[in-house]
């Protein structure tokens, strides 16, 4: 049965048309409530994941700092430079490669790229050598022992970023 006539529309669902301003509010109200909760949540959940990829990168660097320094121990890169340590000269180096002991066209390359700091946005690290400083913010430039963030953020544990 088709209700075709105003009459019978008015009588079934009654003359009430929209919402009121009352109701209006009420529902504004409750979605700006809900919306002022979940902007915190928001930057809480993109800090952790950058703290998370800052992590992944430094142990990325510093796992490749490492099997480059057991392989010149080894005595598989060639000769190095008595500065250094056997630890490479500069970050450039994981990249581009080094020749390998006894081969001729064979380049070892420990990373593929350098990781991008999730905190500052760039590929800059800040570096240290074996000579300097275990908490310095400057790089004596003799060899790449570690690397850390060069922002000056602080962690949500309280530590600054370049301590991690």
């Amino acid at each position: 049965m088709l209700l075709t006539t105003q009459t019978e529309r008015k009588r079934i669902f009654g003359s009430r048309r929209g919402l009121t301003l009352v109701e209006l509010i009420v529902a504004f109200t409750i979605l700006a409530t809900l919306t002022a909760m979940a902007v915190p949540l928001t930057k809480y959940k993109i800090r952790r994941e950058r703290e998370r990829d800052l992590r992944y990168a430094l142990r990325e660097i510093r796992t490749a700092i490492d099997k480059y320094k057991d392989m010149a121990d080894q005595n598989q890169l060639g000769t190095q430079k008595i500065d250094t340590d056997n630890y490479p000269e500069k970050l450039e180096v994981l990249v581009e490669g080094v020749k390998a002991q006894g081969a001729v066209d064979k380049k070892i390359r420990f990373l593929r790229r350098l990781p991008r700091d999730p905190m500052t946005g760039k590929t800059e690290w800040g570096m240290r050598s074996t000579r300097d400083d275990p908490k310095s913010n400057s790089w004596g430039g003799q060899n790449v022992f570690d690397v850390y963030s060069k922002s000056t953020e602080k962690g949500s544990d309280g530590t600054p970023y370049a301590e991690w």
